[in-house]
């Protein structure tokens, strides 16, 4: 399968001005949009990944609560995948008060066909302001037009309303239901093709 970006036509080539690159003040910043900036995550960040999967908040609809061990299984599996992938749930910061809001990134769905999953996690203190929608527009932006994705999939909990209002917004079309391990449930589950994207003001 051809990985190379896809190429969209004149009018319907999507706004790579919302998925810019970062100032080079941010040393290890490698994406921001308007409020957020995006890193990689490290071996020394255990303590941010107790802060967010080891929030109860977080992790309810997604399989939690979760051990330190879990915890520190899934960091390690963020930085394999970004060794093995080029891709992660990439650690977010807001760049007025350098907060860590959460995670918003990517991991490979179907690969060959160069399908990926779109997934989001925000810390309750930073939820409301839009920013998981803000996170998540970046990062579609960043897989259509740098990743070479061809289409995005993301599910969520039954439950969980506030995500399936942002991917619907987002022009997330729902497909089918499919298992979630963690929960032991059927999760909504959508597919995003570049010309659904719903862009800031269509």
């Amino acid at each position: 399968m051809d990985s190379r970006p896809l190429q969209l036509t004149r009018n319907k080539r999507l706004d790579r001005r919302a998925a810019k690159p970062a100032a080079t003040t941010f040393v290890s910043t490698f994406l921001t949009s308007r409020r957020l900036a995006f890193r990689t995550w490290t071996l020394q960040d255990d303590p941010l990944a107790l802060s967010l999967w080891g929030n109860p908040a977080v992790t309810a609809l997604i399989g939690g609560p979760f051990t330190f061990e879990q915890i520190h299984g899934r960091l390690l599996r963020e930085i394999a995948c970004a060794a093995s992938a080029g891709v992660q749930y990439w650690p977010l910061f807001e760049l007025a008060t350098d907060g860590f809001v959460g995670c918003c990134g990517l991991r490979p769905y179907r690969l060959p066909e160069r399908v990926f999953e779109l997934g989001f996690h925000i810390k309750p203190e930073f939820s409301g302001r839009g920013l998981a929608t803000e996170a998540a527009r970046t990062v579609i932006l960043h897989a259509f037009n740098t990743v070479g994705a061809r289409a995005l999939f993301a599910g969520h909990h039954p439950d969980n309303a506030a995500s399936r209002h942002i991917l619907t917004g987002l022009g997330f079309r729902f497909t089918h239901h499919e298992h979630y391990p963690p929960t032991g449930l059927e999760h909504p589950s959508y597919i995003l093709e570049p010309n659904d994207y719903v862009q800031v003001g269509t």
